[in-house]
């Protein structure tokens, strides 16, 4: 699973170097956290740290590598991203656990 967090938090991160579209990187780590939540429901705090600190991770790989140089705003917005995902992987679980209450009663 943590491996799966770790992919979904690199391609996020590349998604947001290469489109540079806030909401769209929040989307995806709204997504990816909520996946997560939902398998591994116990401790959602740790899929949006797994997945949201490759967001500012890819935003200084582009800036040490490539000829991107972010703006003060997009490295803010990068750290920003871990609310969705906040959000996402609470949500997850919280579904998660709605189901298994639902799966026991029957």
């Amino acid at each position: 699973m943590y491996m799966l967090g770790a992919l979904a938090g690199m391609g996020t991160g590349f998604v947001d170097v290469a489109v540079n579209d806030l909401l769209f990187t929040a989307l995806l780590v709204l997504g990816a956290c909520m996946l997560l939540g939902l398998l591994r429901p116990r401790w959602p705090w740790r899929w949006v740290v797994l997945v949201g600190v490759f967001v500012p991770v890819a935003e200084l790989a582009a800036y040490l590598v490539m000829a991107v140089k972010p703006t003060r705003g997009q490295v803010y917005g990068s750290f920003l991203t871990a609310l969705p995902g906040m959000a996402g992987a609470y949500g997850g679980a919280v579904m998660r656990r709605a189901i298994d209450n639902l799966r026991e009663k029957q």
